[in-house]
């Protein structure tokens, strides 16, 4: 089955468990004012690729991926935008013995959500804010669809690693990460929160894509910022990373 990818990483260590390889797929329904992958927001831009190709390439990292612990991740862009495409890809992979994650957003509708799901280990899950309003600034869309997946993945015994990007004067609010933390502590399949500190490496892109980048003035987090968050989770109990 054909789809359409920004990138592949064959050796990623940071999003899942062991040594990934890590598909980047096109397409994104979110517009973050942070995001340091603009050019996978629209469906048709990157390059067309074959899950009969890529399963092709991903069992060459078998043995790596086999010694670490590791597995296939879809990221993106949103990979539920193309979910017939993933699902595919996922459905190989487990033939192939493989642990399968999902870095997503959340913001998907559950039905076309779950023949995706039937394949997937794990759900990187992408938590910007816990502020309604905030959200909708930072993101263009609703809060809700996030926090629903969220519920929805603990009804399916799915585990997630919570990805929280820490921007000063936009996702720093104490209170808001105090709200977060009781909501996740409302779910029992939580393995881990990974506090991830805003960075500008994607700013060029923004410029060269012609969009206006919002964040020029926005200095990267300290240790001291972010260790604050971080004991706000620790706090709930929760097994917070960053």
């Amino acid at each position: 089955m054909k789809g359409r990818i920004h990138s592949i990483e064959t050796c990623g260590a940071v999003d899942g468990p062991g040594l990934r390889y890590i598909v980047f797929t096109q397409g994104c329904p979110l517009r973050c004012k942070y995001c340091h992958n603009p050019d996978t927001w629209k469906l048709h831009d990157g390059k067309e690729a074959d899950t009969e190709e890529l399963i092709t390439d991903i069992v060459k990292y078998k043995p790596f991926m086999n010694a670490s612990n590791g597995g296939v991740t879809i990221s993106g862009g949103e990979p539920f935008m193309q979910a017939d495409f993933v699902r595919d890809l996922l459905i190989k992979c487990k033939k192939e013995g493989l642990h399968t994650a999902i870095d997503s957003s959340g913001h998907i509708a559950l039905d076309k959500a779950d023949p995706v799901l039937d394949y997937t280990d794990l759900v990187l899950l992408d938590i910007k804010c816990y502020n309604e309003d905030k959200f909708k600034n930072l993101t263009g869309v609703d809060l809700e669809p996030t926090l629903a997946f969220a519920k929805h993945l603990e009804e399916r015994n799915i585990p997630i690693w919570v990805r929280y990007v820490y921007v000063p004067n936009l996702t720093d609010d104490a209170e808001d990460i105090e709200n977060l933390a009781k909501f996740l502590t409302t779910l029992n399949n939580v393995e881990r929160i990974d506090i991830l500190p805003f960075h500008k490496m994607g700013e060029y892109k923004w410029e060269q894509l012609g969009y206006s980048y919002d964040l020029h003035d926005i200095q990267e987090p300290s240790i001291d910022a972010t260790n604050t968050a971080k004991a706000i989770f620790e706090k709930y109990n929760l097994p917070v990373v960053g």
